[in-house]
């Protein structure tokens, strides 16, 4: 039986590989509690799972928001994430997970939980083109079993159900947050790579206030594609890579190749290896930001605050 220790090494060490871990979980069907589907969540973002506790109801607070939970001192809200969805649980809300990232703690209610499942990047697909609600970021394909055709899992966008839950509360980007415009050589851009809408919505408006030109992309595999596109056509005009990109701005959570991969194949490769990268993650903690370390990374920044994010690129870019 493998220790604790291990467990925590071998999921870490995931990281290295294009491979992630999903916890999935069901929150219920139809209006009867049918056609229940497959959800999941990234491990990486799950401090812990816990049988429903005794929740304490909010006075006025939003719809969804079942109240708050002492959880070893620290108060915490928790939401009906059945009831964001638009499903309902046939046996009731059952599980708490609690999830940590970008800077804050929150509790979601499921219906159940199934497993853990290790997947790799490359078998998650954008669900952007077919899920029109924002909630899902991405489809994951599971592998089936004898013979059987494999299941899907909905991979869900948490950033945008909290900002959806709180849209009066976004970070402040604006002139006084971010500083003096940042000049960056001209004709080039930082190239942005991120799959939440919401976060790359923020980022944005964050790159605008800094007066920084960018290309967005939305997995780590199209802004790799778009950066090799960039330095072929800057070679046919005798120019650099480095003539048109100042800076890589990637996440870590991606379909198709996750922010990892796509930091360690631009530092290993002759032609990109001096190419500033930053990870922006809402995936933190020590053993987040060991890795960054480990594949190469320049830097790395928590989402989401503009001031934090424009004092990181201003250090990076030396300027």
């Amino acid at each position: 039986m493998k220790s604790v220790q291990q467990e925590v090494d071998e999921r870490s060490n995931l990281t290295g590989t294009n491979k992630f871990e999903l916890l999935l979980f069901r929150l219920g069907g139809d209006e009867n509690g049918e056609r229940s589907e497959l959800f999941g969540i990234n491990v990486f973002k799950i401090r812990e799972i816990v049988a429903m506790p005794q929740i304490t109801a909010v006075a006025g607070a939003p719809a969804h928001v079942l109240g708050v939970v002492n959880l070893r001192g620290q108060i915490i809200q928790v939401l009906d994430l059945p009831g964001i969805a638009g499903i309902t649980p046939k046996t009731g809300l059952n599980i708490m997970l609690v999830t940590e990232f970008a800077r804050t703690t929150q509790a979601f209610a499921v219906e159940s939980v199934e497993e853990i499942v290790r997947l790799d990047w490359s078998d998650v697909m954008s669900a952007e083109q077919s899920a029109g609600s924002g909630m899902v970021t991405s489809i994951a394909r599971l592998a089936g079993e004898n013979g059987e055709p494999g299941r899907l899992a909905q991979v869900l966008d948490v950033e945008t159900i909290l900002r959806n839950m709180n849209p009066g509360t976004g970070p402040d980007i604006s002139q006084q947050t971010v500083g003096a415009k940042i000049q960056i050589k001209p004709g080039s851009v930082i190239l942005a790579a991120d799959d939440s809408v919401v976060a790359r919505a923020l980022i944005e408006q964050g790159l605008e206030a800094m007066g920084l030109p960018f290309i967005m992309t939305k997995s780590g595999k199209e802004c790799w594609d778009q950066l090799n596109t960039i330095a072929n056509v800057a070679d046919t005009e005798g120019k650099s890579v480095y003539d048109r990109v100042a800076l890589v701005l990637t996440d870590l959570e991606m379909p198709e190749m996750d922010g990892f991969t796509l930091t360690r194949n631009i530092k290993k490769s002759a032609r990109f290896a001096n190419l500033p990268v930053v990870i922006h993650s809402s995936l933190s903690g020590t053993t987040n930001e060991e890795h960054v370390k480990n594949v190469g990374a320049d830097a790395y920044v928590a989402k989401f605050s503009a001031e934090d994010l424009s004092g990181t690129l201003r250090r990076v870019l030396k300027l």
